[in-house]
């Protein structure tokens, strides 16, 4: 109930802003009668687009989320490909979600740059339909991913005795499936033109301005983005939300029935923690976003007055953050990738780690001395 007031006044809020600045377009630029070449905005897209919200605030953003996401998410995949001896669907959505994230991050630094030079790109429209698709692309293959990994973490619950293989199996066509899924819904990325030559700032935007052909009709000239932003928002996020919400409910009435009080316990708190987790990633990252998006594109065709650019621009910059949001669902689904990482942070290799485990499988534990004892006498201490 929270969650739902919660996202009815963001919509509210949103609707409301952009109904109440009668007399400024935040949104899109028309032509320029004397230079067609150059797009005309308002004083108040012009201002945001020099002030420090876009200037000094995204570019923070983004370079947190490229100093963080970047090992982070390379240590994810290096865990799961390389050092997970045992493969289970789990860590194939993980592995599929880090890469995912990876591929965004690598082209953050194009951001960086493009706002700290006032907001302007100077990479060419092909590198910015690049950055945008994979914008995007990463954003709802974090959601289907997620969305897979919490059916799974349901599954296992439910199933504890259901088939190794033949989930592995599933997995891997599923998550072949949403990569192809997500290629081929980026294509309408492609389809038009996503930088502006502005006027007044002298600057060239990258996704950051609509140009509208008429103003008069604005619709025809952002039919395209229109139809993509509201399909990918009310099924290709609405739909797994409501997935991953049915399954958490399931997956913490499963873990209350089917397991002894303490089991059952850990494993519930570790439930919570994961969801709360998911949950903060949604609040911060997809529901602003997703909102925006449909919001933005339904006011835009429309040609209404409004004046919610900043808002709509700062809800893009934070949906970068999931990048970094989900090593942490990471680190509370997989032992391994836990063990890892604790053993990383000790500058402990993988060698080190299991000869320590057979060192100390070999002895016992002596509660008077306080130490391990081998089999000849000698003892050790169990500190590292």
């Amino acid at each position: 109930m929270d969650l739902t007031r919660l996202l009815a006044l963001l919509l509210i809020s949103c609707c409301f802003s952009s109904n109440s600045a009668g007399k400024s377009r935040g949104f899109f630029g028309v032509k320029d009668l004397e230079n067609p070449e150059q797009v005309v905005v308002d004083k108040a897209t012009s201002d945001i687009l020099k002030s420090n919200l876009t200037t000094v605030f995204l570019p923070i953003v983004y370079i947190i989320v490229f100093v963080v996401g970047l090992p982070a998410n390379g240590m994810a995949i290096w865990v799961f490909l390389f050092r997970t001896k045992k493969k289970h669907p789990s860590s194939i959505y993980m592995a599929n979600l880090a890469l995912a994230d990876l591929l965004f991050v690598i082209w953050i630094p194009l951001k960086i740059s493009y706002h700290l030079n006032g907001n302007n790109w100077i990479y060419g429209e092909p590198l910015c339909k690049v950055f945008v698709s994979f914008f995007y692309g990463n954003m709802y293959c974090s959601v289907l991913f997620i969305a897979c990994l919490s059916v799974q973490r349901y599954w296992v619950v439910a199933h504890p005795l259901s088939q190794q293989r033949k989930n592995n199996k599933v997995a891997v066509g599923v998550c072949v499936a949403i990569w192809a899924f997500i290629w081929l819904t980026s294509t309408p990325l492609y389809l038009y033109d996503h930088t502006a030559k502005l006027k007044d700032p002298n600057i060239t935007t990258c996704h950051d301005v609509n140009i509208i052909q008429d103003a008069l009709n604005p619709f025809p000239s952002v039919q395209l983005p229109y139809y993509y932003f509201i399909f990918m928002g009310l099924v290709v996020f609405l739909i797994p939300c409501v997935v991953i919400i049915v399954a958490y409910v399931l997956l913490l009435r499963a873990l209350g029935n089917s397991m002894e009080a303490s089991t059952a316990s850990k494993n519930r708190n570790r439930a919570v923690v994961l969801i709360v987790t998911v949950l903060v990633t949604f609040l911060v990252c997809f529901i602003p976003s997703n909102i925006m998006l449909v919001v933005h594109y339904s006011l835009l065709k429309d040609g209404v007055l409004n004046n919610g650019y900043g808002f709509y621009i700062s809800t893009l910059c934070l949906a970068s953050l999931n990048s970094i949001l989900d090593p942490f669902i990471y680190y509370f689904v997989s032992e391994d990738f836990r063990n890892h990482v604790k053993n990383t942070l000790r500058c402990r290799s993988s060698r080190t780690v299991e000869r320590m485990r057979v060192s100390f499988s070999s002895m016992q534990y002596s509660r008077k001395s306080k130490a391990y004892m081998s089999e000849s006498g000698n003892t050790q201490s169990s500190t590292c």
